[in-house]
């Protein structure tokens, strides 16, 4: 079965593509939707994200930590988000290749937003036999492709839910 290298969901959201935008940007917040990242250490603090700026985004699994090295290679205010993930690490990202590419895009939709992530596998040098056996070590028994599907549309869902909730006094 040949490998899929990327995986995009989607969900409308009952807000504006630059309310939305203005969160999913901050990526030191990422951690209050995703299963996975517990956040990102930016440069400047809880800033919106701008092309070039590098952080490290803090991720779990299974009680396993480990830190990303990432690259914002788009930052289209209320239209597009983009990083790719080039280094990691237990404690410091210090290998350094290509691992990933996520992309957030938010199109009006009615009085909405559609939002659209998308991963993208970038470690197109790996052999699908040892992606593949890392891959189901990694994730429990999944590819990255299946695993990813559930993590995006979990985070989907929490952004979601949060943005739409009534606003307390």
């Amino acid at each position: 079965m040949p490998r899929t290298f990327a995986v995009t969901r989607d969900i409308l959201v009952e807000a504006s593509p630059s309310a939305v935008y203005d969160q999913v940007s901050r990526l030191s917040q990422m951690g209050r939707w995703s299963p996975e990242n517990l956040g990102a250490t930016v440069p400047g603090g809880d800033v919106p994200a701008h092309v070039g700026m590098v952080f490290e985004g803090h991720n779990k699994r299974r009680g396993f930590r480990w830190t990303t090295r990432c690259t914002v290679t788009a930052a289209d205010p209320g239209r597009r988000l983009a990083f790719r993930v080039h280094a990691i690490g237990i404690r410091r990202p210090r290998l350094k290749a290509p691992i990933a590419t996520w992309e957030y895009r938010f199109d009006a939709k009615g009085g909405g937003t559609r939002v659209t992530e998308a991963w993208t596998d970038d470690r197109r040098s790996w052999p699908t036999l040892v992606a593949d056996v890392f891959d189901r070590v990694a994730t429990g028994g999944k590819t990255f492709a299946a695993f990813q599907v559930g993590n995006i549309d979990r985070t989907l869902r929490n952004l979601k839910r949060e943005l739409e909730a009534p606003t307390r006094p």
